[in-house]
């Protein structure tokens, strides 16, 4: 803890008197160019007279002492030039330790960074954020961004949103788009600052210009839905193509695993039960079967650790581990992934064409499409072996009959580029679309560029748009859904919403989601109260146009109950409609159902609602014994209303409802859970 605080009050003081620092460097300078140029006026003067004295000398005693004038000169200008000596050196002396600083700071930031990407524990990822803090005193401001974004975030429990400010306006000075970035979504959540999004959309389009990829996504999301802006498909178009270049550029080699999304929405009582991350103790128990020599195990390990998978760091070392015995029992997949780290090559196994082969050999003769494709790629490219695209489409081809979509985007490739064949965009088109249907990101990037450009297809800007938003979500800043989730799960609710929120305003949907959920709980408390309902709905919004179900109904409930908005049954009644046509959802179906029971909205019909009620219980089996209980007491009821208050005149009724309030049908379902309760005691007993 004293480490975590040592590092907290350094960083606020750096960004405290990071101004008054640089005003002083500014005065100090202006007085060393002062004090320069009056010594070089001395100077110049000194040797003017100089020159008039010898001229004067030189007409009295003429060519007879001249050489010594000129020598006594010349001594004279040694002298003033000696005189000017120690300023100078201390200039250079200045400037030297200036570049070795900076040196110095360049270094430490670059040894923070390599002590991160290699650290498993969060002891050492604790001692390279102090190295970047060393560097960030130092000036290095690209150790400064770590420094904020560490404050922001709260890694390690550093979270300091008014420091991490100060620190983001001082480098949005200096030019940092990433720190212009950050100041755009702080503005638009209004986290630290004034909620302003005028002023979030100036900082994201200068971040944008900067180079930043993630103001580039948030302007393509942005004009995308019209958020603060002109609805504008092609302006959208333009801003996510650039990410998707600089994704797709980075997949070449790379085949880009996503990152897992846990949905809070899904799982709000017991996150660790949630398939999308492995638990500790059932890892424990997989590595138990993996030793004992169960396979299929040892292959899924080999993978999961191979690409850092189900919340597992990535780890060469034991996956080869892995593969190797799992290799060693004959399974062909782990022999084509062992293939796959040689051809790519790594810490745990150093890039080796020939050892690749052979592995790829062994697969591929057990018909392993893994293997197949491999050696696909070696006479593709041409590694260990000569370049042969007829050998290599041979191999694509026997792979991608067997579905691996890898080899079906290799040979949608060969054909969209004339690769060893002739060019063909309609077979292209449907390599690529297979692949994607995989998922297989590449695939999908070179589907957007033909929609994008029309080529072999019609010129569709929206399906390019969309594709291209898919491939942008690859990029490497998805990694924060990761830390975000295991932040929630550890209680720490304000990290874990502030990363949720970042890639919330990127346009992921279930970050969308995610962050209203922490909104709407009110735990966190980077946020005043009475603003969080109302930016949950801004996001349940932003997440139902996207396509989520819960939140279509969560913005019927919170225009119903009148959360963060006014009461208004019409709406509700509409987002439940959506939710019920066009995503079938039970949960919209039952509050449908009891809003036509009561013309609540909506013109009242019971036998609609009767519909609905059917409709829900057939859809969900949660629904059964809800519906049960509405029936029950929607058939009670219409009993009571034509038989034992047939004769009563209307105000009576009216009366009735007076007396017992406007809930009074609760009243009625808890007298028959009561009774049911009663009967089913008695029939036990």
């Amino acid at each position: 803890m004293k480490l975590l605080n040592w590092l907290t009050e350094i960083l606020i003081i750096l960004g405290v008197t990071i101004t008054s620092v640089e005003a002083e460097k500014h005065i100090k300078r202006q007085k060393e160019t002062n004090v320069t140029t009056q010594v070089s006026m001395n100077e110049d003067k000194q040797v003017l007279s100089h020159i008039l004295e010898q001229r004067k000398l030189s007409e009295i005693i003429k060519t007879k002492n001249l050489l010594e004038i000129k020598k006594k000169l010349k001594l004279k200008i040694k002298r003033i030039e000696n005189r000017d000596l120690p300023e100078r050196n201390t200039n250079h002396l200045k400037e030297q330790v200036k570049e070795n600083f900076t040196d110095e700071g360049d270094e430490l930031l670059k040894m923070g960074i390599k002590i991160l990407q290699e650290s498993k524990s969060q002891k050492q990822k604790a001692e390279a954020y102090m190295i970047f803090a060393k560097a960030a005193g130092m000036g290095n401001l690209k150790a400064m961004e770590k420094m904020a974004d560490a404050l922001l975030f709260g890694n390690f429990g550093l979270q300091n949103i008014t420091a991490a400010i100060q620190l983001y306006e001082f480098l949005a000075k200096e030019g940092s788009h990433k720190a212009q970035n950050a100041l755009g979504f702080l503005s638009s959540y209004g986290i630290g600052m004034d909620y302003n999004q005028a002023k979030a959309l100036i900082y994201y389009s200068f971040g944008s210009a900067g180079g930043s990829m993630m103001s580039q996504m948030i302007l393509g999301y942005r004009y995308l839905s019209g958020i603060n802006v002109l609805q504008d498909c092609e302006i959208a178009l333009n801003h996510y193509k650039k990410v998707a270049d600089y994704i797709a550029d980075k997949l070449e080699k790379n085949e880009g695993i996503p990152v897992e999304k846990v949905r809070l929405t899904e799982r709000p009582e017991n996150l660790s039960s949630n398939s999308e991350i492995l638990d500790w103790d059932l890892y424990q128990y997989y590595k138990f079967l993996a030793e004992r020599g169960d396979v299929q195990i040892q292959v899924s390990l080999g993978q999961l650790h191979l690409i850092g998978r189900k919340g597992l760091d990535r780890d060469y070392y034991k996956a080869l581990h892995y593969f190797l015995k799992a290799a060693k029992a004959g399974s062909a997949n782990a022999m084509a992934f062992i293939g796959k780290m040689y051809l790519e090559g790594n810490a745990a196994a150093p890039q080796n064409n020939a050892t690749a082969f052979k592995y790829f050999s062994m697969a591929a003769n057990k018909g392993n499409a893994i293997g197949l494709h491999g050696l696909g790629l070696l006479y593709f490219y041409g590694k260990g072996v000569a370049v042969n695209y007829a050998e290599a489409l041979k191999y694509f081809q026997k792979a991608a009959e067997k579905g691996w979509p890898n080899a079906q985007f290799q040979l949608g490739f060969m054909y969209y580029s004339g690769s060893g064949v002739w060019k063909d965009y309609k077979i292209a088109f449907k390599y690529f679309y297979l692949a994607s249907q995989s998922g297989q990101p590449l695939a999908i990037y070179y589907l957007a560029e033909m929609y994008a450009t029309g080529t072999g297809v019609l010129r569709s800007c929206t399906t390019a748009v969309k594709l291209y938003k898919g491939v942008c979500e690859l990029g490497h800043w998805a990694e924060r859904f990761l830390t975000a989730y295991f932040a929630y799960k550890d209680g720490d609710i304000d990290s874990s919403l502030v990363q949720y929120a970042l890639l919330a305003e990127m346009g992921y949907e279930v970050a969308q989601s995610n962050s209203a959920f922490i909104l709407e709980s009110k735990k966190a408390n980077i946020l005043e109260k009475e603003k969080m309902y109302p930016m949950a709905l801004l996001l349940w919004n932003r997440a139902a146009v996207q396509g989520n179900a819960f939140a279509r109904v969560k913005i019927g409930d919170y225009h119903y109950y009148g959360y963060g908005t006014k009461k208004n049954y019409q709406t509700a009644a509409m987002h439940y409609s959506i939710a019920v046509n066009k995503y079938h959802n039970a949960q919209a179906m039952f509050n449908l159902a009891y809003m036509y029971e009561h013309g609540l909205g909506i013109v009242k019909d019971i036998h609609l609602a009767r519909r609905l009620y059917d409709m829900a219980a057939q859809t969900s089996p949660d629904a059964h014994v809800p519906v049960f209980l509405a029936l029950m007491k929607l058939e009670t009821m219409l009993l009571i209303r034509e038989i034992l208050f047939f004769n009563f005149t209307r105000w009576k009724w009216m009366k009735l409802e007076s007396t017992l309030g406007p809930y009074w049908d609760l009243l009625v379902i808890g007298l028959i859970v009561a009774i049911l309760i009663f009967l089913l005691q008695s029939r036990h007993g």
